[in-house]
């Protein structure tokens, strides 16, 4: 696989970590404004939100999965001091525990929604939506930090 591939797959990847946002906060958005208008609306942003986060997840996994058959280290070092070390270690640990604790939440949330129990999926939705909102924009400035403001050695 290419070398190329292998180093634009970070940015690919926080473009979908982004992208996702946009879907989310649209998804949100709608059903905020008017449930029963906008309901189809809701429905097909939200799936696009799904889709997106797992085109991400088998991009994210591509990229380490490459990173680690180039024998590279698969985890990138964040090279990053003072302060930025105490801003950025926290919120990775929360981003990569949240990440995990998402991927199930989601999909009870779209089985109570594709199941027409809506009640329950609403109340899941309280709790799913900002969690996968959080993960998805730390998502974007693990990314910044890794690979923009405190990029590795070459």
């Amino acid at each position: 696989m290419s070398t190329e591939l292998l180093h634009s797959l970070p940015a690919i990847n926080a473009s979908l970590n982004g992208l996702a946002t946009l879907l989310l906060t649209v998804g949100f958005t709608l059903i905020k404004i008017d449930r029963e208008q906008n309901m189809k609306a809701h429905r097909f942003i939200m799936l696009s939100a799904f889709t997106v986060s797992v085109v991400f997840l088998i991009s994210y996994l591509l990229h380490k999965g490459l990173r680690a058959s180039a024998g590279e280290a698969v985890n990138t070092h964040f090279t990053g001091e003072g302060i930025w070390a105490w801003i950025y270690f926290p919120m990775l640990i929360s981003h990569v525990l949240l990440a995990m604790v998402i991927v199930p939440l989601i999909f009870i949330t779209l089985w109570h929604a594709f199941q027409g129990r809506f009640e329950k999926h609403q109340k899941w939705a309280k709790w799913t939506f900002p969690l996968w909102y959080y993960v998805s924009v730390t998502g974007v400035l693990v990314y910044f930090f890794l690979y923009q403001w405190f990029p590795p050695a070459k």
